[in-house]
């Protein structure tokens, strides 16, 4: 099979590119955002500049963390009744993923004369690289389920660093972490090529030089821009090579404690890694050493051996989630052990059923799972 490449978003980038709406052409405008983008005022800057575009808006302002189907049923109300040409998504991963699964319900309930409108994304956090891919989490019965289609993938993807200025530090950190998970499992996934891992290769880089340095300070635009950068790069290799055991992992997890995608993706990492790497012993695992020690030459890390290489890049990252207050263990995170054993096994059928796992280096029956799980408790 003959590898394949493709992004379909462009993506306009730098301080003062959000000015590109007041370019578009349509009628009417759908907003999806939340209220964090109201009250900092950046739905106000977006309409204003929607406005200078001629065009009228209609706004749904009430995308809450780990969306459901109640808010998507409620946007997909304002979306059909603005009859908008234009679907704006201003704010973080949940607000882009609630606009992607309303442009997907309204096309599943009249998909003969569906018209898309032009999607455009704006992200107002650095992790999800949700702006570029055609991936899209919501949480259906208490489990996050993956929606992937080529219509959810944005046009446009604006990234505009100035709305990541006020982003707080716990924010920052959950994100951040979410960003490398993605370009590390993207980079290990069977699907990899040449053009995911170069992608990859940089949002791992950017992530470990400059992530502490924007949780320490949010104000700093240059890492903002360098955090941001990765973010998008990591969304583009993952929305092509696929993801994880990582993230099947932690849509379980997150989905049954209510734990943010990003913690309870930092929370599996080293596990998932040392899962991969064939670390405590099993077969295989050659080529995810091989490609984990690579990296550590890449960032100067200690790599006479592929373990080595693999062990000082797990180093590296235990020290940067250290540094950025992550607790050390799901158990730290006061999640009691009998709540957490009773949930074992429905946890592990979760995962294995999710979308990221078939792209996964090395499969993993439900013990294995299981046992991932008992090392990151």
């Amino acid at each position: 099979m003959n590898d394949t490449f493709a992004l379909k978003s462009k993506v306009y980038a730098g301080k003062g590119s959000i000015q590109l709406l007041r370019t578009l052409s349509g009628s009417a405008a759908c907003v999806i955002t939340d209220q964090v983008m109201v009250e900092l005022g950046y739905l106000g800057q977006t309409l204003d500049l929607l406005r200078e575009a001629g065009m009228e808006s209609y706004v749904f302002q009430d995308v809450r963390p780990d969306p459901d189907m109640d808010v998507v049923a409620a946007g997909l109300e304002i979306f059909r009744a603005s009859g908008a040409d234009v679907l704006v998504a201003l704010g973080g991963g949940s607000v882009i993923d609630s606009a992607k699964a309303v442009l997907y319900a309204a096309w599943q309930m009249d998909s003969t004369s569906f018209q898309r409108p032009q999607f455009i994304a704006i992200p107002s956090t650095s992790g999800t690289g949700s702006e570029v891919t055609d991936f899209s989490v919501i949480t259906v019965d208490g489990n996050k389920v993956v929606i992937v289609d080529e219509l959810l993938a944005p046009d446009v993807a604006i990234l505009d660093s100035i709305c990541l200025q006020h982003v707080p530090h716990r924010v920052v950190a959950d994100t951040g972490i979410d960003v490398l998970v993605h370009a590390l499992e993207a980079y290990v996934s069977i699907h990899a090529t040449d053009f995911t891992d170069a992608l990859a290769e940089k949002a791992v880089q950017l992530v470990l030089e400059h992530l502490e340095a924007l949780y320490r300070d949010p104000a700093d635009a240059y890492t903002r821009d360098r955090i941001q950068n990765a973010s998008c790069m990591a969304g583009m290799a993952f929305t092509n090579a696929g993801l994880g055991l990582n993230h099947s992992l932690a849509h379980a997890l997150g989905g049954r404690f209510n734990m943010s995608h990003g913690r309870s993706n930092a929370m599996l990492l080293l596990p998932v890694m040392e899962f991969n790497a064939c670390l405590s012993g099993g077969h295989g695992g050659k080529r995810e050493r091989d490609r984990y020690a690579h990296l550590s030459t890449l960032l100067r890390l200690p790599a006479r051996t592929a373990r080595e290489g693999t062990v000082s890049l797990m180093d590296k990252i235990r020290d940067l989630m250290r540094n950025l207050d992550f607790a050390p263990s799901i158990r730290d995170m006061e999640i009691a052990q009998d709540d957490f054993t009773a949930a074992l096994s429905d946890l592990a059928d979760v995962a294995l059923r999710d979308r990221c796992t078939p792209s996964a280096p090395r499969q993993a029956g439900k013990e294995e799972l299981i046992s991932i799980y008992e090392m990151a408790y």
